[in-house]
């Protein structure tokens, strides 16, 4: 387990390496093409230290890399905030977001799909503003008094992340929400009520899958907690898991661990009750059932 930075330093180590190796050059030969020490090029490939995105350009065009999705995305692991892909919108909130929040925001802004267990709230991403704002308040409050604006920039940001919905192409989430995460009344009951209508609304979209895990289905292997995982259209091998904590976030990269938590997800929607039935079910809890 690494938090965000380490992971995404070796994933992009890693596909570096493979890249160098499919192109038939030595770390040797690929040094001297980008006119640095060997030593630099072995460095990135293991992820014992960061790499420049222009770096990153340097050692793509050597390989003869034109696949302009792969470069974007490893451009992005590199901390690119430039030319194609998602915006990188949060930098102007930089002085509120912790490193691992930033960190989880980029691998959402260039993932082709989130899967996602919830246990406790709604999701992110289908957060209305009102539920939004009572969420976030609880959550830093928790941690100590927080000024007014650092909230309300916290809510723009978990707001702004909804975007990824929208984009094209959108991406691609599928929530698996325990019940508790429906009936655990967050901002008062008018809040809750519009929340409710917004993941109604949401379970519509061709891009979003909702099931609802009821009480009745007893123990599941999601009570050990919630988790995420994150897939990248591209590459496989570069997909995440992401367990989140109070005070910071652990990324899972070892195919064992991603196979683990995937498994454990299809095990979860097959215990759920179907898309169409969940969206029934939170008709039922809005109408007071």
């Amino acid at each position: 387990m690494q938090h965000g930075p380490a992971v995404r330093r070796r994933k992009l180590g890693a596909e570096l390496r493979a890249l160098r190796a499919s192109a038939g050059l030595t770390s040797g030969e690929a040094a001297r093409l980008v006119g640095w020490h060997q030593s630099k090029v072995s460095r990135i490939e293991t992820g014992a230290s960061g790499v420049k995105p222009a770096d990153v350009r340097l050692l793509l065009d050597a390989y003869a890399v034109h696949d302009t999705q792969l470069r974007e995305l490893l451009l992005a692991l590199a901390g690119s905030d430039e030319g194609g892909g998602r915006h990188h919108w949060w930098h102007q909130y930089r002085g509120v977001l912790p490193p691992t929040y930033r960190d989880f925001i980029s691998l959402e802004s260039q993932a082709g799909a989130m899967r996602t267990l919830e246990t406790a709230v709604v999701p992110g991403l289908l957060q209305t503003p009102e539920y939004a704002r009572a969420v976030t308040r609880a959550a830093v409050n928790g941690l100590g008094t927080e000024p007014d604006e650092r909230l309300d920039a916290l809510v723009k940001v978990r707001l702004a992340r909804q975007d990824v919905l929208r984009a094209e192409p959108p991406l691609k989430l599928s929530a698996v929400l325990d019940e508790a995460v429906l009936r655990r009344e967050i901002g008062g009951p008018d809040v809750m009520a519009r929340q409710l209508r917004r993941l109604m609304e949401a379970a519509r979209l061709p891009q979003v899958r909702i099931q609802v895990l009821p009480f009745a289905a007893g123990a599941h292997i999601g009570i050990t907690g919630p988790f995420v995982i994150f897939s990248f259209s591209s590459r496989s091998d570069l997909d995440v898991v992401v367990l989140d904590h109070l005070t910071s976030s652990l990324y899972l990269e070892r195919k064992e661990d991603l196979q683990a938590y995937t498994e454990a997800f299809n095990a979860l929607q097959i215990h759920a009750l179907s898309p169409e039935d969940s969206l029934d079910y939170i008709a039922g809890i809005g109408d007071g059932a």
